[in-house]
């Protein structure tokens, strides 16, 4: 066995690296602030009851100037003050959100919703009230994000007897209840529409709420998501080694249909060090009778491969040197092999293959918090242990909320080293445009398949899904 710790991998912004995406974009302004493609300023549309529409008018006119983070000299790492979103400093952009970009809703329509003692009915009524509202803003104003605020009542009316979502796990399939979901249910519906939904809380708006996050991490993490959405910029990409040739993550996995009865499909997200992504739907796969682990066969690999690296080339006109491949379960031989033609066909020189998987072992060290986010540990070759949560020397303390799961490396094959890989696989946890944290759980290529597969449930089979993460997150 061999333990060493992986270093935390350094963030790329308009003038400057860091590790953290918070203090980068304060320090050196977002990545693309140079683009001359990204959106500034930025139409938000809105939906939502009078009142929230004016509240979040508000949160705009406040998130314009900085905000403190946490007072606590030992959490201002983990807790920093927020930069302000306007176009002189951070994001350099604006929110632009007036009279003509709300869309109010009554409350007496949502009174009516609440009354529906059904909850699949209560729920595809509420679906139809904002339906309607987002039709007329993505068809009847230049908006680039659509927000829909969700006051407590309708809140309550949508999430009555929901399944409570607990810790992210990795499975082989997304699994996903088959009771109607209104968030998943909402974006899918108005995908077609080509403008990306944000969600929000009416409760969020409170300040210095209790039971929430502070101000400053709101502000944070709205920004952010608000400003990748708007357009196919990035706030933030991996800082990229000069030494090593371009390459990209593909993930792939499969979800199930709501129902259970439908027979599960692939789906394949492509990264690169860029944060250039995309989504792709393949085609249905069979499960053996003795095997309930769901497989590509080679000529869907084939296929899903090829495809996958064809939009990829339409986005860059260029293809990588090198193509990693994760998947949450082992690789069969078909899987490997279709890959490995479409890879050769395309001219690409080197294909790593990378089962990602929860481990169930875990570390122990001396003292009060668990193993540092890094920790790798060969445990045979082509095997080893690697902790993308954990303690964090730079946020001086384990931040999460559960003794933290270290994450199972299987490589079927590769060129690389292991710790070449572990670090490849730290770096795409950071990649992650919902969240300003850094200490992400999973790589960008599967924690993206299972938001794209809670959705893609309810597109129907003839349905053209986005292909930009910006519409799932």
């Amino acid at each position: 066995m061999k333990l060493s710790h992986i270093k935390e991998p350094r963030l790329a912004f308009a003038d400057g690296t860091h590790i953290c995406p918070r203090r980068g974009i304060a320090t050196y302004g977002v990545y693309d602030r140079h683009s001359q493609t990204r959106r500034t300023p930025i139409l938000l549309g809105v939906v939502g009851v009078s009142a929230d529409l004016e509240a979040i008018a508000s949160l705009l006119e406040r998130m314009k100037t900085p905000i403190q983070g946490v007072s606590d000299e030992r959490k201002r790492n983990l807790f920093p003050d927020f930069c302000g979103f306007n176009s002189g400093t951070g994001f350099y952009a604006e929110f632009v959100f007036n009279q003509d970009l709300g869309r109010p809703i009554k409350n007496s329509d949502v009174s009516k919703i609440a009354k529906i003692k059904n909850r699949i009915e209560r729920i595809e009524a509420a679906i139809d009230l904002y339906y309607n509202e987002i039709k007329f803003l993505a068809q009847n104003r230049p908006v680039d994000v659509i927000v829909c605020v969700l006051s407590k009542q309708i809140y309550d009316a949508v999430s009555k007897d929901a399944v409570l979502e607990e810790e992210e796990q990795l499975e082989t399939s997304v699994e996903v209840d088959s009771e109607l979901n209104f968030r998943r249910a909402l974006k899918a519906r108005t995908m077609h529409f080509g403008k990306p939904l944000q969600l929000l809380r009416a409760e969020t708006f409170k300040t210095d709420a209790k039971k929430q996050q502070d101000d400053a991490t709101k502000a944070w993490n709205l920004s952010t998501a608000l400003y990748y959405k708007a357009g196919a910029t990035n706030p933030w990409r991996l800082d990229r080694d000069a030494d090593h040739p371009l390459s990209c993550a593909l993930g792939v996995a499969f979800y199930r249909s709501r129902d259970k009865k439908s027979i599960n499909t692939s789906l394949a997200q492509v990264f690169d060090e860029l944060g250039n992504g995309l989504i792709m739907r393949g085609t249905p796969v069979h499960l053996d009778k003795d095997d309930r682990v769901p497989k590509l066969t080679a000529e869907q690999a084939y296929v899903l491969f090829k495809s996958a690296l064809e939009e990829y080339w339409n986005a860059l006109r260029t293809n990588p040197k090198r193509v990693v491949v994760h998947k949450t379960s082992n690789f069969s031989d078909a899987e490997a092999d279709g890959f490995l033609s479409a890879a050769d066909e395309l001219h690409i020189d080197t294909v790593d293959f990378v089962t990602v998987m929860d481990s169930k072992l875990r570390l122990f060290r001396y003292g009060d918090y668990p193993p540092y986010r890094g920790t790798s540990v060969e445990i045979g070759q082509n095997h080893q242990l690697l902790y993308t949560r954990g303690s964090n020397w730079y946020y001086g303390t384990y931040p999460g909320k559960y003794i933290p799961q270290p994450l199972e490396l299987r490589v079927l094959r590769s060129e690389q080293s292991a710790d070449f890989l572990a670090r490849e696989i730290l770096g795409l946890t950071k990649m992650n445009w919902n969240n300003t944290q850094f200490d992400g759980k999973y790589p960008i290529t599967l924690s993206c398949a299972r938001k794209v597969g809670e959705i893609m449930k309810y597109l129907g089979e003839h349905d053209h899904p986005q292909i930009r993460y910006g519409y799932y997150m």
